[in-house]
């Protein structure tokens, strides 16, 4: 009976703690094994974030690691053609003018360079006090002929009212005829004489051949000239300049007659337009260059034998136009990098032509519409990932 009631005492009530009744061993065994399922669970739920995550990240990265580049999609430009020269400043016909005929003293120069004349005007006067006389001599003489003249025509009318009396004969009629005409040809001679001192006096005035800008003076009042004593002045004709540009052989290959060119002087910023009107037919074998001759109206700040830059005009072309950053050369020629599909960088070979200030053109291998790396393109390889931004113009 004591027994009994010991059991019954014992017995567990299904609602009070499972645990209760269970040793501690088999409570630590329990607790060992739900955390181990914890902690398996939770590093599955972190490798799931994780492998989600660094996916993520993976692709952002990728993303991040693909070089900014600048690119620019050209278009098409007429692009002009431009040669860059210097030259030397000249007028355009230059005119020598010197004494001729005897020469003398000169008595009065009434030009100066810089002076403006016209043709036949006046710009030097030479001593003819020695020609004048001649001319007053020569004078007389045409008196006298004359006076035979009429003397020797008097003369013979007398004799025809005569010859018909039977007075003088047809062989003294006949004399007297040849006396008029000797006495009128000595008139003639004489004033021929006359001319011709008067031309020889005229020519002892120095005169402008042609309207024109006096550009240099080498005579003063006092001076002893003749016609061996060279120029004396020199002049433009019509004030009328140009520019004398020497040319390599390729570029005179570019320039023809009647296209523009623009000239500055050394020292000014004014620019003129003038228009090529001779080109070189030959190439001076030593320099190989050929030269190419710019007309140009008068203007105070053209002064001959100055230098001038020239910029000719040369043709033009309708192509792309890129600058020099985004050209690339090697050993097969020029070439470009382009962005593609899929932000792929693309090399394309390609043919440049004319350079001017705003570029290079493009005469094949692009149409413009292609986006084109603008810089670095030399850190760059074919097929590499690219983030590209487009550039401003």
């Amino acid at each position: 009976m004591n027994y009994e009631s010991t059991i019954d005492s014992g017995r567990i009530d299904p609602n009070s703690n499972p645990l209760i009744g269970v040793d501690d061993e088999d409570r630590r065994s329990l607790r060992r094994i739900w955390l181990g399922i914890a902690a398996v669970a939770a590093i599955g739920i972190a490798l799931w974030f994780l492998g989600h995550r660094g996916g993520s990240e993976a692709t952002t990265t990728q993303k991040d690691q693909a070089p900014t580049v600048s690119v620019i999609a050209p278009g098409t430009t007429t692009i002009e053609g431009r040669i860059n020269a210097t030259g030397t400043l000249a007028a355009r016909r230059e005119m020598p003018v010197g004494a001729v005929g005897e020469g003398g003293q000169v008595r009065e120069v009434y030009v100066d360079a810089g002076d403006w004349v016209r043709a036949g005007q006046v710009m030097a006067v030479i001593d003819r006090s020695v020609q004048m006389q001649q001319q007053s001599g020569q004078s007389a003489q045409i008196q006298v002929a004359e006076a035979d003249a009429r003397l020797a025509q008097a003369n013979l009318d007398r004799a025809l009212k005569l010859v018909d009396r039977g007075f003088i004969s047809k062989a003294d009629v006949d004399r007297l005829t040849a006396t008029r005409d000797a006495a009128n040809a000595r008139i003639r001679v004489a004033r021929a004489s006359l001319g011709q001192l008067q031309a020889q006096t005229a020519r002892l005035n120095i005169v402008a051949p042609a309207s024109g800008l006096v550009l240099e003076r080498k005579i003063e009042k006092g001076q002893v000239v003749s016609g061996g004593s060279g120029v004396l002045f020199r002049i433009a004709k019509d004030g009328e300049m140009e520019v004398k540009a020497m040319l390599g052989e390729v570029d005179i290959a570019k320039v023809t007659a009647g296209v523009n060119a623009q000239i500055t002087p050394v020292g000014s910023d004014k620019a003129f337009t003038g228009q090529v009107w001779q080109v070189s037919p030959v190439i001076d074998a030593s320099s190989r260059q050929g030269m190419a001759r710019v007309a140009l109206a008068y203007a105070p700040e053209l002064k001959p034998g100055g230098f001038a830059s020239v910029v000719i005009v040369a043709g033009s072309v309708v192509a792309p136009m890129l600058p020099d950053s985004a050209i690339l050369s090697d050993n097969t020629g020029s070439y470009v990098y382009v962005v593609g599909k899929n932000n792929k960088v693309e090399r394309r070979n390609v043919k440049t032509g004319m350079i001017t200030d705003s570029g290079i053109a493009i005469v094949s291998g692009l149409t413009g519409s292609e986006r084109v790396v603008l810089r670095a393109g030399g850190f760059l390889n074919p097929g590499e990932s690219v983030n590209p931004v487009v550039a401003r113009k």
